[in-house]
C-alpha cells in the first residue's frame, strides 16, 4: 500500500500528475489545489491514498494530510466517489468547506462540479457530526474570528451547528449566521445552552439585520 510519494513532477494535466520516483512514473490523481503547487521538473512530496479495486489500482495524491483527511471523509458519503471528492476539494478550500458544513450552507457546496442540491443536502447532513474529527487538523486554515473559538473549545461543534441552523431557518444567510454565533459565543460563559447562544446571536445580528438577511 502506497502512503507517500516523493519524486520529480514529470508531467501534469487536468486532475492528474505523473511523479517520477527513481525512474518509475506513478500516475496520481489530484485536486487542482494540489496541482497548483507542482512545477514540471520540480520535486514534490505527496500524501497518498491508495484505492484498490478488481479492475484497477488508483493513487490519489495530496499536498497535505488535512486535504487527504477531507478526501477520505467526503468519500464516506453515499454518492460521493473519488472524482466528486476531488472536485469538491478543487472548488472549495478546506476552511471554507468546514464553515459551509457548520453553517449548513448548501449554496457553497453546490459550487463543486457534480454536486447538485440533493447531494449537497446529504453531504451537509452526514458530515455535520463527523467534522469534529477534523477540527484540529483544520485549525490552521480557519480565519481569526473562528480560530479562537476552536482553540478554546468553548462551545461544542454540534451546538454551534444547531444555533446556525436555527438562524438560517429564520432567514439569515449561512455565513452571517456563523459569524454571529461565533461572536456571541466569545461573550458568553463556557458550557452555554443552545437557546442562550441563539438569543445572543440574534443580538449580534440586530444592529444590521437588513444587511444580514
Amino acid at each position: 500500500m502506497i502512503a507517500k510519494l516523493t519524486g520529480l513532477v514529470d508531467r501534469k494535466g487536468e486532475g492528474w500528475a505523473i511523479i517520477d520516483v527513481s525512474g518509475v512514473g506513478y500516475l496520481v490523481f489530484c485536486s487542482s489545489r494540489t496541482l497548483s503547487y507542482m512545477e514540471i521538473g520540480g520535486t514534490m512530496s505527496l500524501v497518498v491514498e491508495t484505492h484498490v479495486r478488481e479492475d484497477h489500482i488508483h493513487l490519489y495524491g495530496f499536498f497535505e494530510q488535512t486535504e487527504c483527511d477531507w478526501f477520505k471523509l467526503l468519500t464516506t458519503v453515499q454518492g460521493v466517489g473519488a472524482k466528486v471528492a476531488l472536485g469538491i476539494l478543487s472548488a472549495i478550500a478546506n476552511d471554507e468547506l468546514y464553515q459551509a458544513i457548520v453553517a449548513a450552507d448548501k449554496e457553497t457546496i453546490t459550487r463543486a462540479p457534480g454536486v447538485g442540491p440533493k447531494l449537497a443536502v446529504r453531504l451537509l447532513t452526514e458530515l455535520k457530526d463527523k467534522i469534529a474529527t477534523l477540527s484540529r487538523g483544520s485549525e490552521k486554515f480557519l480565519d481569526s474570528s473562528n480560530l479562537s473559538l476552536m482553540h478554546k473549545n468553548r462551545v461544542a461543534s454540534s451546538t454551534i451547528s444547531e444555533a446556525v441552523s436555527a438562524l438560517v431557518n429564520l432567514g439569515y444567510s449561512g455565513s452571517y449566521s456563523l459569524a454571529a454565533v461565533n461572536s456571541a459565543s466569545e461573550k458568553l460563559d463556557d458550557n452555554i445552552e443552545l437557546e442562550a447562544l441563539i438569543r445572543a446571536a440574534l443580538v449580534e445580528l440586530a444592529p444590521a439585520a437588513k444587511d444580514y438577511k
